[in-house]
């Protein structure tokens, strides 16, 4: 069979990399093309755009970039015409997939289309559930309580577990030791790490790593170090980084979890692999507008915690600083709660303990590229 996937960002491309790992198991006739990154081409997926040409967030950063963004949704949608796939897959991205969604179901009805990891419309942006109802065949859910969400509003819905597990247990270098990390990358093996994550778009990067360093650079007997994104130049981060004495790694995101003794973490799926490392952290996320913007999201987000260790956990497991919370002084004053042997960093330890049995352990990407196919081939009672 034939598979067209989309994925937008760095996440999204190592998710639906382990996918078609899987699908290529389950189908060994099957042929791939699509968008996304480096990780599903090194899978066998024909890509026709790479995702750093799409990572944009923000209506600002939208409007400035809609002419590409546009360009690459004609080609997006002139590919899947010629490609003729059995099936797209989308791939979180949902101002951009579900509108190829919807051109999918209106211009190939008979084709399948399948939502991987669905956008989290039951904190921002509910209405997009009705193109999910109306364009998609199926949501592969990656959180237990989606389930209940999704089904009570009339999609069709199965829980496959988090890809974030199977990502973090077959990570490169599970048992080496700091030593050995420091060696390789080239970091002081005589001190300890505070890792920045700063997330993968040039948005984030610019809004939020400038207040991290700042606040990690109080840390002077720990090393900052910075997991910087495929899809980013190099000189952004220079610029970013000018006057302080900081590292980056790139592509070793899950080898500085590993050895870091905490974080600081731009809110998003990393929140959850950092969690599933056992590496304390401090969540952020910096919006322009202070008060106003703060109080008007309140009112917007149905949810009462953004980061999904909270929303999963269904409690607060690690401290959220958002739009005009997220200063240098508070992310500071969190870190000095889990850098240190403190009561908070042990139970946040226990609670990510909790959070990893909840998630379990069953290989993700092989359970839904199962289900996938034999639902492609028309078998579900196979599925009972």
């Amino acid at each position: 069979m034939k598979y067209f996937i989309i994925a937008g960002e760095a996440s999204g491309d190592l998710h639906a990399g382990n996918l078609v790992k899987a699908l290529k198991q389950e189908d060994d006739q099957a042929q791939f093309r699509g968008l996304g990154g480096d990780l599903m081409q090194e899978q066998g997926v024909e890509l026709v755009q790479h995702y750093r040409d799409m990572a944009y967030m923000g209506f600002i950063d939208v409007a400035l970039h809609l002419r590409t963004i546009l360009r690459i949704k004609r080609r997006a949608q002139e590919e899947i015409l010629a490609f003729a796939p059995d099936v797209v897959i989308l791939v979180d991205y949902p101002s951009f997939n579900l509108r190829v969604a919807e051109f999918v179901k209106k211009e190939m009805p008979g084709t399948k289309v399948y939502y991987y990891i669905a956008p989290k419309v039951w904190a921002w942006k509910s209405w997009r559930v009705k193109s999910l109802r109306k364009y998609v065949d199926r949501v592969f859910s990656i959180l237990p309580f989606e389930i209940e969400w999704f089904g009570q509003r009339g999609c069709e819905v199965s829980y496959i577990g988090n890809p974030c597990v199977d990502a973090v247990e077959s990570r490169a270098h599970k048992g080496e030791d700091f030593a050995t990390f420091s060696e390789r990358v080239g970091l002081d093996s005589a001190k300890p790490v505070l890792a920045l994550l700063p997330g993968s778009r040039v948005g984030e990067l610019k809004s939020n790593l400038p207040t991290m360093l700042e606040a990690a650079s109080k840390f002077t007997e720990y090393q900052m170090v910075v997991a910087a994104a495929p899809s980013i130049e190099d000189a952004l981060y220079d610029e970013l980084c000018k006057g302080y004495e900081v590292k980056r790694v790139l592509g070793e995101t899950y080898q500085l979890l590993q050895q870091a003794r905490a974080a600081v973490v731009t809110s998003g799926t990393a929140t959850l692999e950092t969690a599933l490392m056992r590496t304390p952290q401090v969540v952020v996320y910096y919006v322009g507008g202070g008060k106003v913007v703060h109080w008007l999201l309140t009112r917007l987000i149905k949810v009462k915690d953004v980061s999904l260790v909270n929303l999963i956990a269904r409690k607060k497991v690690v401290k959220e600083l958002l739009c005009h919370f997220m200063t240098a002084e508070n992310v500071e004053a969190e870190l000095h709660n889990i850098l240190p042997d403190t009561p908070i960093r042990q139970q946040m330890l226990a609670d990510y303990d909790a959070l990893i049995e909840l998630l379990g352990h069953e290989p993700v990407s092989q359970r839904a590229a199962k289900e996938m196919v034999m639902r492609l081939r028309e078998k579900p009672e196979s599925l009972l």
